[in-house]
């Protein structure tokens, strides 16, 4: 493949990886995604068929994509999804096929989603006890959480990682104790700085742990090595354990941003193509392909969006405005 094939920005960041949303739908309603009732969910006629995900993949898979997450919404609420995963496994040998999911019904069909070629999983957690849980997510599933993590360890995912957000004055006494859980169990834990990009726009920088605190706290308790530098594109600042038990990392998209490397572009559920979750600008290729577009049309759509993709996000600086749609209606 020639460098002229490749999703090239003008800040010469080359894109390989894709973040597709299958569904805005969602069985939680996070305090920091979304509110409690009155979500305005896409009609099904909006959303993308798999058929034209998978084409949208094929495509940018010769444009250098090399790996796909599929994310929500919660992925796992949409029919058939290992249905889904079967056809992008087809796409090529060795694509790297990922999921994240808040794994409530991740035990049901962590079986159907190995044997269609899903090769890992993130899963959603913010907390350990039930009690909390009920209260940051409006429902009371931490019992399934743990079933699919343990679904997921059976049928041989690896690495299996744990997404945490810490909210101050709500949960940001939990960094040592999931650390010491994830350590035990043999997950890899990653700490995400709570965003803007909730629904019902209550984002408070107030109440945001930075990376940088949560990390003295769990190198407090459990001493850190030195960074892990083998891969600049990756959001996560990962440390080894200096014991040699397991791993950590730190995502400080909010305090110390990593947009200078982003590799990422994602489509929602709705077939828009953002190039960062902070974008203001969409590109619509589902009315491209429902229209008769060609892959050729698809390609050379993909390489202008890309083209303008942003020098980065604005938080905290003036100026920033927070986009219109929320996380669970982006995809993460």
């Amino acid at each position: 493949m020639s460098a002229s094939d490749l999703l090239v920005d003008t800040h010469g960041r080359v894109v390989r990886d894709l973040r597709v949303s299958v569904t805005d739908r969602c069985n939680l309603r996070c305090v920091y995604c979304m509110p409690a009732e009155g979500m305005p969910w896409l009609a099904r006629e909006q959303l993308l068929s798999y058929e034209e995900i998978t084409r949208l993949a094929r495509v940018a898979h010769g444009l250098g994509v090399t790996g796909i997450r599929l994310t929500g919404g919660e992925p796992t609420v949409r029919k058939d999804l290992p249905l889904l995963v079967r056809m992008l496994n087809g796409i090529a040998p060795g694509l790297d096929l990922s999921l994240t999911t808040n794994g409530i019904l991740l035990a049901a069909m962590a079986d159907d989603l190995r044997a269609a070629g899903l090769t890992r999983v993130n899963v959603s957690l913010d907390t350990l006890d039930p009690e909390r849980f009920r209260a940051i997510a409006r429902r009371d599933r931490l019992g399934d959480v743990f079933a699919g993590l343990a679904a997921a360890r059976r049928v041989g995912f690896s690495p299996i990682k744990i997404n945490a957000v810490l909210m101050r004055g709500f949960n940001e006494d939990e960094a040592v104790p999931l650390a010491r859980w994830a350590r035990e169990n043999d997950y890899e834990l990653r700490f995400i700085e709570w965003m803007p990009l909730d629904f019902q726009r209550g984002w408070d920088r107030s109440r945001l742990v930075p990376a940088a605190d949560t990390q003295r706290a769990v190198d407090a308790e459990f001493p850190l090595g030195a960074p892990d530098t083998s891969d600049p594109s990756a959001p996560a600042t990962r440390y080894r354990y200096r014991d040699g038990v397991g791993s950590v990392g730190f995502i400080g998209s909010v305090t110390r941003p990593f947009c200078g490397s982003c590799d990422r572009m994602r489509i929602t559920a709705d077939g828009q193509l953002r190039t960062c979750l902070f974008s203001h600008r969409e590109y619509d290729f589902r009315a491209v392909m429902r229209a008769g577009g060609s892959d050729e049309d698809i390609a050379a759509r993909m390489r202008a969006a890309v083209l303008r993709k942003e020098p980065g996000h604005l938080i905290g600086r003036e100026g920033f405005v927070q986009p219109e749609r929320g996380m669970s209606a982006i995809g993460g």
